[in-house]
């Protein structure tokens, strides 16, 4: 995988802004639904990529992969990281980024929703 599948995967999905939002990390490029992050990644070197994650489904998927780990500046009981070194296929990077997506979705409210027709 490559950034730019990354990313053009990323921004197909609904209500999907992209930005770099944080002045101490300039290449850290975030993708957002409806305003929340669901994935960062730098642009600089694409060599890891945050994902929200199912706090139930954190442990699993480190003892599973070698290359999910503690994210670096986020809550690691609601964010993996995932190491891009070709261990983990593509299609399963595109699942976990689904569920990232999903999981922040399923937090708004009724009326965030309809804002956004989510």
């Amino acid at each position: 995988m490559n950034i730019e599948i990354f990313r053009d995967y990323c921004v197909s999905k609904k209500c999907v802004s992209e930005s770099f939002p944080f002045s101490k990390l300039p290449d850290a490029l975030v993708f957002k639904v409806a305003d929340k992050m669901f994935t960062v990644t730098y642009i600089s070197t694409f060599d890891t990529i945050a994902l929200k994650c199912d706090p139930d489904l954190i442990d699993e998927l480190k003892a599973e992969y070698s290359a999910v780990g503690k994210p670096a500046y986020f809550d690691e009981k609601h964010w993996i990281s995932v190491s891009i070194d070709g261990s983990v296929p593509d299609k399963k990077i595109f699942e976990w980024v689904d569920n990232s997506y999903n999981l922040v979705v399923s937090k708004f409210s009724k009326s965030i929703k309809g804002k956004y027709s989510l």
